[in-house]
């Protein structure tokens, strides 16, 4: 029983053959996905997923990079759009690899959304790029230890993960884990509680080694949870089942999913 705590299964690439892929999950011990939005045209691709899978549950949320098309007439058409199977909002955060858009409008998005989500209390999924004091700074000040969250694809040091850790946040681990010169994400792996980490694919993207270069999707989770397992000293059991037990806690899904907050204690 495996949970895909992030995924993209709107994206184009799974066009082809997208009914056929999801069809497969149940048999290759995929129970749960989450796909998060990052667009406008996302948000509605992720609703229909949701419907038509009864695994699929999803998130609500602009990503930095498209921030720049937001305005309150469409933030308030995105307020209408969640719904019980909607568990958390995101991908939302910054981006400062480019500087398009802006940073203060990236900023200000992000406020907004995470006072969205606290408005709804529901968890957040952060995506965080070249940004981490300034991803810490607008977490820290909505105290975002009270609705929770995951920070996604996370890519800096332990010294980081610590902070991040403290404010009960959850930290987001995917293919790059399996990569030989990912030692950085490796020590993180190693250093965070296994009750803190989410397995994610970022599917189509970010395909874990043997599979690098190539799509990829919830069923190349077992390479994943196979390296923490090996990292952390334990067994994959265990990491399946610890990693799975979090996610439905933190998205409250389920008999996990009853603690509020996520039932996380900050450090």
């Amino acid at each position: 029983m495996i949970f895909d705590s992030h995924t993209h299964y709107d994206d184009i690439l799974f066009d082809k053959d997208r009914d056929e892929l999801l069809s497969s999950m149940s048999e290759n011990g995929i129970s749960y996905i989450l796909n998060a939005s990052s667009s406008f045209e996302s948000v509605n691709k992720t609703i229909e997923l949701t419907k038509s899978y009864d695994f699929i549950y999803g998130s609500l949320g602009i990503h930095p990079s498209d921030t720049n098309n937001l305005n309150d007439e469409k933030f308030a058409w995105l307020r209408e759009q969640f719904n019980e199977k909607i568990v958390a909002v995101g991908e939302i955060g910054l981006d400062f690899y480019y500087n398009d858009p802006d940073r203060e409008t990236q900023w200000t998005w992000f406020c907004k959304q995470i006072e969205l989500a606290r408005e709804l209390s529901l968890p957040v999924i952060v995506h965080s790029r070249e940004a981490a004091e300034y991803t810490l700074r607008v977490l820290k000040g909505y105290y975002i230890h009270e609705v929770g969250g995951v920070m996604h694809c996370f890519s800096y040091g332990k010294e980081m993960a610590y902070h991040f850790l403290r404010l009960g946040l959850h930290i987001g681990i995917g293919g790059v884990v399996t990569y030989k010169n990912a030692q950085k994400i490796k020590e993180v792996v190693k250093y965070t509680p296994l009750d803190r980490i989410l397995l994610e694919t970022d599917c189509p993207y970010l395909a874990p080694v043997p599979r690098r270069g190539k799509r990829n999707n919830s069923t190349y989770l077992s390479y994943i949870a196979q390296e923490i397992a090996s990292i952390k000293g334990v067994s994959y059991e265990e990491v399946v089942e610890q990693t799975t037990r979090n996610a439905l806690r933190l998205f409250r899904i389920g008999e996990w999913g009853e603690d509020e907050g996520g039932g996380v204690e900050c450090y």
